[in-house]
């Protein structure tokens, strides 16, 4: 694994995704990117090379999703399928379910959705009520539940579902990671109409005693919060390089503009009220790049607890830096701004997707104040 944070061949791969990404710009295709990104190998970057990745980690497969951002035509799945699903399946999985999963994951013949959030739960995991419980007779698990706001369901061969099953010793319950095949009897979806004007769509999801087989569960169904943040702190890793390669998008459309935009004889670059905007905009997400990529070689270095405070601290501050460039950018295009010529207008929304999602700032901030800081817990 490398060590520096511009190691030569994070550097080539930078450069590579990065002409790939320019060649499909901000109209692209989802479909023609996946599939050549797939073939390149980019989407399995972090997968294990016996099952056909690339033998890499989050610090690598961040790289490929934030300069696709950064050409305007980030793949949102790729938080969801190799980064969440692949990493826990890698870590935990069974070899049956790692062979039968992750070369197509890696190939991106296969995809695999993850769903968490709950209508009633929000950001509160111990609040799922999504419950697996055994079949005595069969010992299948039956799940019966909802969840909101899963991306990409309807593309995806399955979903990563995260219930909680009774513990036999405490009778309390205790989250757990099954695979719920996209065809399974009872799983229903519904999508949700929204605005965000995204390739990846949003659904609601049923599970009306959905039956699955006992090789359904990943990992150890005693492991508990440990198999689920190996999925989260990946998903806060990606959805940071996710953000910052639109900040980094919106930022490259502003700069250019005020480079080429005359007014009273002068470019409006030259003038520090549009200029100074801009390089702050630069800065923070610059410094939420390098959180980032702590984040990320922290992860794959195996420090799950450390990674876990950087990976929240890399997703916020790269939400609030994102969310600053792309407005700074309409601003400094004005009404061209909110042309579809410029494709800035539809980011103002988006940008506010890696505030919100998959949790919130405030959520964040308490974790910080409470994990980090040594503060009473505040809910």
């Amino acid at each position: 694994m490398p060590t520096t944070l511009a190691s030569e061949e994070h550097k080539v791969l930078r450069s590579a995704v990065a002409a790939l990404g320019k060649r499909h710009g901000r109209t692209y295709d989802r479909e023609a990117l996946w599939a050549e990104a797939a073939k390149l190998g980019y989407l399995g970057v972090n997968l294990p090379e016996a099952y056909g990745g690339g033998g890499g980690g989050i610090a690598e497969l961040s790289i490929v999703l934030e300069e696709l951002g950064a050409a305007g035509c980030p793949l949102l799945m790729m938080v969801v399928s190799p980064a969440i699903c692949g990493t826990v399946i890698a870590r935990f999985g069974t070899e049956e379910q790692k062979q039968h999963w992750l070369p197509g994951l890696a190939d991106g013949t296969r995809t695999m959705a993850f769903g968490i959030t709950e209508p009633d739960a929000g950001s509160n995991s111990h609040r799922i009520t999504t419950t697996a419980r055994r079949d005595p007779d069969t010992g299948d698990w039956i799940l019966t539940g909802r969840k909101v706001f899963i991306s990409g369901v309807d593309i995806a061969d399955a979903t990563l579902i995260v219930g909680r099953t009774e513990d036999a010793r405490t009778g309390n319950l205790k989250p757990c990671l099954f695979i719920v095949p996209r065809d399974a009897e009872g799983f229903t979806r519904h999508q949700i109409d929204m605005e965000l004007n995204a390739a990846e769509k949003q659904f609601e999801l049923t599970l009306d005693d959905v039956r699955l087989p006992a090789d359904a569960l990943v990992g150890d169904e005693d492991a508990g919060l440990l198999q689920l943040f190996a999925g989260l702190n990946p998903e806060r890793i990606m959805t940071a390089a996710f953000a910052i390669g639109m900040g980094r998008y919106a930022l490259a459309r502003a700069v250019e503009y005020a480079r080429d935009r005359t007014v009273w004889k002068a470019p409006i670059g030259s003038h520090q009220a549009i200029a100074h905007p801009l390089a702050q905009a630069h800065i923070d997400l610059e410094l939420a790049r390098l959180m980032m990529q702590k984040a990320a070689l922290l992860y794959d270095a195996g420090d799950d607890v450390g990674a876990g405070e950087a990976a929240n601290m890399a997703k916020y501050a790269a939400g609030e830096a994102c969310v600053k460039a792309v407005d700074q950018a309409v601003h400094t295009l004005g009404g061209n701004g909110l042309t579809r010529e410029f494709g800035l207008a539809s980011l103002i929304t988006a940008a506010r997707v890696s505030r919100i999602a998959p949790v919130s700032r405030e959520m964040i901030l308490n974790y910080v104040s409470h994990q980090t800081l040594g503060l009473p817990k505040s809910y």
